[in-house]
């Protein structure tokens, strides 16, 4: 008996694999912080360190598990500081900073992501995507003045949505969107990033891009609301 043969690309489309890494510099419109939340002294990165001039790097892997769904993968560390004074005395971590004297102030704030997303539009221009990101907030506030150093660590884990699309803009062109941001009564985390790709080969874009990260938390044990404006170049292979 003669058995017709099925083509398996009819039924299980290729996966696929994208990588996108960003570099360039990010900017600080506002940082401010209070350490402990209800004791401490409310004071402001910026104006101790500078609003602008930190570089930035991330990594963001899209993989298709089929034709309508997939994964994201998301590096995204972040840390800078810089020198200044206090123009008063800053209460942080029960320890009491002086105005007027040398002060180094550092910032870390690490982003480890993983999304599973659905496609919930797409045609031969566009694609949009919708799914739940679950984020590693891997974050640090550091003081050092003299031989006083006293730092606010935190480690925690946090659900987002997570919104993605393309939108084909010529064979060579096309504008990209990736975003994760969720609001509730403990705090707020929104991270948007707006990018123009362009196609230099049949599997590699350079990308030109601005993303910001904007958010915070405010509790009894800290408070803290910053806003990070990114800038950068980047570079997509596809896999």
């Amino acid at each position: 008996m003669r058995h017709k043969s099925v083509p398996m690309s009819m039924d299980i489309p290729p996966l696929t694999t994208t990588i996108h890494l960003e570099l360039g510099s990010v900017r600080q419109p506002y940082n401010s912080a209070r350490i402990f939340g209800e004791t401490g002294t409310k004071f402001s990165l910026r104006d101790l360190i500078g609003e602008s001039g930190f570089g930035y790097g991330r990594v963001t892997v899209l993989h298709k598990l089929n034709a309508n769904h997939g994964l994201r993968l998301m590096l995204a560390p972040l840390s800078y500081s810089g020198a200044g004074q206090f123009a008063a005395p800053v209460r942080f971590q029960d320890t009491t900073f002086s105005a007027n004297a040398p002060t180094t102030g550092s910032y870390m704030f690490n982003s480890y992501r993983v999304s599973y997303w659905s496609a919930v539009h797409q045609n031969k221009k566009e694609i949009l995507r919708v799914g739940g990101t679950l984020k590693v907030r891997d974050a640090r506030i550091a003081l050092r003045q003299g031989g006083i150093y006293k730092e606010s660590y935190n480690l925690g884990v946090v659900p987002l949505v997570y919104l993605s699309g393309e939108r084909k803009l010529s064979e060579r062109w096309k504008l990209l969107l990736d975003a994760d941001g969720l609001a509730a009564p403990q705090g707020r985390a929104f991270d948007i990033g707006l990018f123009l790709a362009h196609r230099l080969a049949p599997k590699t874009d350079v990308t030109l891009g601005v993303r910001t990260l904007e958010g915070g938390a405010d509790n009894e044990r800290v408070y803290n609301f910053a806003r990070l404006d990114y800038l950068s170049v980047g570079l997509i292979q596809r896999l």
